[in-house]
């Protein structure tokens, strides 16, 4: 059976078989077998191409790995849990975002402690964006009910659009550096996300309990892996619903 989702993938990124085939070293036949016939590639193989084609590697194959073995990539992917934020320690915020050559994406209402840990945090992050990373920064909406029902929730009235007001003056240092986004949106958020490359924090988010409080998941994608991709997937959704990137005004 003729595998549509590898097909399609590759329409949409503009690759033909021979390429496709170079890129993982192997002959274009065998690269046709994995779209005409459906046959499914070696783990080897499976990675890169859905790294090529942008990907998740259990969309374009969901039949090449069991649920036990997903169970288990799962476990694998969690490096660490910290019972709380604040727990999380001060220099491995500041090692991931240095390591980081392709990607740093950042899912908040305020996220006002990265730049109150570190100082140089918003110059760090410009470094990062002028040599070819892209950055994706999401912040609340300060003037949506979400944002303030949040605050509700802390039982402050207010104090998260003060936080997105005070975080919005550090990053619009960043509205003319390249390869750097960012947008507001009013979804009901259940962890905040900081993802750098393959690498990724999950602040949960408790009921009544401030963010610096709750647990965060150290995770780390995996070839076949579902558990870093749940969240990067949920990120990638609030990012397609945020309002257009640098708008001139907001509410005050």
């Amino acid at each position: 059976m003729r595998n549509e989702r590898l097909r399609e993938a590759m329409l949409n990124c503009g690759v033909s078989l021979p390429v496709l085939a170079e890129h993982v070293g192997v002959d274009p036949k065998t690269a046709e077998r994995w779209v005409t016939q459906g046959r499914i590639p070696y783990p080897r193989y499976r990675r890169p191409i859905a790294r090529l084609l942008k990907q998740n590697e259990t969309y374009l194959w969901p039949d090449a790995i069991t649920a036990t073995r997903k169970t288990e990539l799962a476990k694998s992917e969690l490096v660490t849990v910290y019972p709380r934020r604040s727990a999380v320690p001060e220099n491995l915020w500041r090692e991931l975002l240095d390591q980081a050559t392709e990607r740093v994406g950042i899912l908040v209402y305020a996220g006002l402690f990265l730049v109150e840990q570190d100082r140089k945090f918003i110059d760090k992050v410009r470094a990062k964006a002028e040599s070819g990373v892209e950055v994706q920064i999401l912040l609340g909406n300060p003037g949506k009910p979400e944002i303030e029902q949040r605050s509700t929730d802390e039982s402050v009235a207010g104090v998260m659009a003060s936080k997105i007001h005070q975080v919005m003056d550090h990053y619009a240092r960043l509205q003319d550096a390249p390869n750097v986004a960012v947008r507001f949106h009013h979804t009901t958020l259940y962890n905040s996300v900081y993802r750098f490359d393959d690498e990724m924090l999950v602040n949960t988010h408790v009921y009544g309990l401030p963010a610096p409080h709750a647990p965060v998941l150290h995770l780390r994608q995996l070839s076949g892996g579902e558990f870093f991709e749940t969240y990067a997937d949920s990120f990638d959704r609030v990012w397609q619903t945020a309002t257009a990137d640098w708008p001139e005004a907001v509410a005050r």
